[in-house]
């Protein structure tokens, strides 16, 4: 059955209160592509075809705004008042040239948007996988959001008290998992993850990017992965999806380390499907959409369309 959003809030105040809840039941959003509206005016729009804006440029502010805009902006997502959780790769402790993190200019000029559009609030957070205080610092993306000197606007660490059980709706191998509550309890949520070479998954891009904001045991998801990924994609609400390859990795991910391994493409990606956008990012390491178990399992799922052929690409 569907939760709204008032049973959804009970739920977390007596979450938060220490009260025993039942677990959340989560329906499958509505979905991406063809069932979904786009932003973008002209025949696309009226379709409801994926659209994908992917564009170039060394100025990443500049390139954030302009790969945006055949999406209608950021206006089309964010409105006054509302509160944003942006979600990128913060998980190692590199350096942003070792490209294992989202690039904190792309994280910076996000959270600049979405403050300019009138957001109350943007929180950028992820679950590390190492020690969260280098690689918060390490990254660039703590120092950049700070460097906005707004008080709506916060980088902060993943407070296990937060994770919450929830039920998934339809899930196929993975039926109840604990999210992190403010990345559903949310108005908008952008998911802003790094595309990169993983050892396990081949890559890991959006529908990946989702590691973060669960709790538990991650390891176990890393067994029958792609329908894993795919169910639990069923339960963030992903308004918009910014794919950073301004610089991918290419070998020895999730982690790398070494810039021999590093290709600076400049390039961002961006669509309201988080399949599409997968699929189109796939391309740039040579391989095809079909290669990478999660685009499969998420097409299959009805969360988007992984044939580009059905997809309307834009360079911006």
């Amino acid at each position: 059955m569907d939760i709204n959003r008032r049973a959804f809030l009970q739920q977390v105040a007596a979450f938060s209160a220490g009260i025993a809840i039942v677990p959340m039941l989560r329906s499958t959003p509505p979905a991406y592509g063809a069932t979904t509206p786009s932003p973008l005016a002209g025949p696309a729009a009226q379709t409801g075809q994926s659209i994908i804006s992917v564009a170039k440029g060394k100025d990443y502010a500049a390139l954030v705004t302009k790969v945006l805009l055949p999406l209608g902006g950021i206006a089309a997502f964010v409105k006054s008042g509302d509160r944003v959780v942006i979600k990128p790769n913060i998980g190692w402790d590199r350096k942003p040239e070792q490209a294992a993190n989202t690039h904190p200019d792309v994280v910076k000029a996000m959270v600049a948007q979405c403050l300019d559009a009138g957001a109350k609030e943007v929180k950028v957070f992820d679950r590390t996988c190492n020690n969260k205080n280098l690689c918060y610092a390490n990254s660039g993306i703590q120092q950049a959001v700070e460097s906005l000197k707004s008080d709506r606007a916060v980088c902060e660490f993943i407070d296990d008290r937060k994770f919450m059980p929830v039920d998934i709706e339809g899930g196929k191998a993975v039926n109840r998992w604990e999210f992190y509550k403010d990345a559903l309890d949310t108005d908008v949520y952008i998911n802003v993850p790094i595309a990169k070479h993983h050892g396990l998954s081949k890559l890991t891009l959006g529908l990946k990017n989702v590691m973060g904001v669960i709790g538990g045991n991650r390891g176990k998801i890393h067994q029958e992965i792609g329908q894993k990924l795919a169910d639990l994609n069923r339960v963030v609400g992903t308004k918009l999806v910014v794919i950073d390859a301004t610089r991918i990795l290419l070998r020895h991910g999730p982690q790398g380390g070494n810039l021999d391994d590093v290709k600076v493409l400049d390039t961002l990606i961006a669509s309201t499907d988080p399949v599409a956008a997968d699929a189109y990012a796939t391309t740039l390491f040579g391989l095809k959409p079909s290669d990478i178990t999660s685009t499969v399992a998420g097409h299959a799922s009805g969360l988007g369309e992984m044939d580009l052929a059905k997809v309307k690409i834009i360079e911006a």
